[in-house]
């Protein structure tokens, strides 16, 4: 991938309207919001007690389920097992943190599965030698994708539509102190183009056509992994997209189930 130079920050995600993907609904144009980076501004976050979720063996045994369902990719398990998923879900739930499923984050979205998460990211790896370049990801949700792909690529940019669940990532990835993990807060469909082209696209919601914009900001032999819907059942795939000399080549694998990819900012 030809090198580029990191965008500055703040940076601002205003985009021209553009043709309408096929299969999809016409492109907004984006808000003039500014996206927010991480600032420097101490929060306390009181950890739960007597739960032993600090403990290596607890993200181990979760680890160890992973392997035994499939993922292989040494990389992906080491991050799996490095980041604390209990950091990342209210204090109610966080005896579920490291089983496998989908919890509530607030605003009518979800922390993905283990193992969903850890699957996404050894399809983005494919097998490659040494870490990814940029990634792309749409939909930061409450930061812990981000957090685990911080640990297999040089750079991820993440994009919150939500402004509350952008400032919940915000407030969760503070202390990690994550000098490669850029939060932006607009609109995911259309990507981030001064961040690219990415080495690798990856989205946490799915609609029935993968934006346009996704497709131009790949890079050449850069994959994309997202959940599409079909126009009927409305029943979500993971597909995977790799931009190839010959042109796209996609695949549609497992079914899965995310929330809906929308448009614009709330």
């Amino acid at each position: 991938m030809t090198s580029k130079p990191r965008p500055s920050f703040p940076a601002r995600l205003d985009r021209a309207p553009g043709p309408a993907p096929a299969g999809g609904a016409a492109m907004q144009p984006m808000s003039a919001a500014k996206p927010a980076l991480a600032v420097a501004k101490p929060v306390a976050r009181q950890q739960p007690h007597g739960l032993g979720l600090d403990s290596h063996a607890v993200r181990q045994a979760m680890v160890n389920k992973l392997a035994g369902q499939g993922i292989s990719d040494v990389r992906v398990l080491s991050a799996m097992g490095t980041i604390e998923r209990h950091r990342f879900v209210d204090s109610a739930l966080v005896n579920q943190a490291y089983e496998d499923t989908s919890l509530p984050i607030g605003l009518g979205q979800t922390i993905s599965k283990p193992g969903v998460v850890s699957r996404m990211a050894e399809l983005l790896l494919n097998g490659r030698p040494g870490k990814l370049g940029r990634v792309l990801e749409i939909g930061t949700g409450c930061g812990y994708q981000a957090a685990v792909l911080s640990l297999l690529a040089s750079e991820v940019y993440s994009i919150e539509r939500l402004r509350g669940l952008h400032d919940k990532a915000r407030e969760n990835l503070r202390p990690m102190r994550l000098p490669n993990v850029h939060l932006l807060f607009g609109d995911g469909m259309a990507g981030f183009a001064k961040g690219a082209p990415y080495a690798a696209i990856i989205a946490a919601a799915g609609g029935e056509a993968v934006p346009q914009a996704w497709i131009e900001q790949l890079a050449m032999d850069g994959r994309l992994v997202a959940p599409v819907a079909s126009s009927t059942g409305g029943q979500q795939a993971l597909m995977v997209i790799d931009r190839t000399p010959q042109g796209l080549r996609q695949t549609v694998l497992e079914a899965v189930h995310f929330v809906p990819l929308k448009s614009g900012i709330a």
